[in-house]
């Protein structure tokens, strides 16, 4: 991005409505769940298929900045399982972030077995498909791990594909390379899911705080 020349200076007047302002992440608000995931992930004697269910709570957050950069988000929480065991499969939680003055997507993750990362892409508003990408070694939109992942299973690079489907359903395919050790050839460790809605977004705090307001003085 070019840098502005006032890098203190924060937009005023900024609208509290969040989900008004999601551009192409407004699709994604609310609850969802998904019955059919597969996930192809490396084991000692070869690539392992799992099939698992999963559900993502994706709620808007108050509109941040960094100066004059303004982004509107939603902060999420995925939690998979699959039906051969009760406990968690995969744990995943971040922000989606929107930038409506670049049209700049964010993915944050972070998984609680010691790696981060922040995804990268631009889409319209009204976009049908989002791709977002980090890569190892980035120091913008890169990949942290642990010393045993850097070691044993190093990520090279994330990629997210999203599609919104005209039912109000939405799929992804994660795509994220992998370095196993003693193996010459890098591993494509793949998850892909369907998720249907079964419950709305709430209100963003500030725009809570604005409506019960405005019915006060009503």
């Amino acid at each position: 991005m070019d840098m502005l020349a006032d890098i203190f200076t924060e937009p005023d007047p900024i609208d509290s409505d969040t989900l008004a302002n999601l551009g192409p992440l407004r699709r994604l608000a609310g609850i969802w769940e998904g019955q059919r995931g597969i996930d192809v992930n490396p084991k000692a004697d070869g690539p392992e298929r799992k099939n698992y269910y999963e559900r993502i709570v994706m709620q808007p957050i108050d509109p941040q900045t960094n100066g004059p950069q303004l982004f509107y988000g939603l902060r999420y929480h995925v939690h998979i399982n699959t039906r051969e065991e009760e406990i968690t499969f995969h744990d995943q939680v971040g922000y989606w972030l929107w930038e409506p003055a670049t049209k700049l997507i964010l993915q944050t993750l972070a998984i609680p077995r010691g790696q981060i990362a922040i995804a990268a892409g631009h889409a319209e508003p009204d976009a049908t498909k989002l791709i977002l990408k980090a890569e190892r070694g980035q120091t913008d939109y890169g990949i942290c791990s642990t010393t045993f992942l850097e070691q044993a299973f190093r990520t090279d690079a994330y990629r997210i594909e999203v599609d919104f489907n005209s039912d109000g359903t939405w799929s992804y395919v994660s795509d994220v390379t992998l370095q196993v050790k003693g193996r010459d050839a890098p591993f494509q460790h793949i998850d892909r899911n369907k998720l249907t809605k079964i419950a709305e977004a709430d209100l963003n705090p500030w725009a809570k705080l604005v409506r019960d307001k405005q019915k006060t003085a009503g």
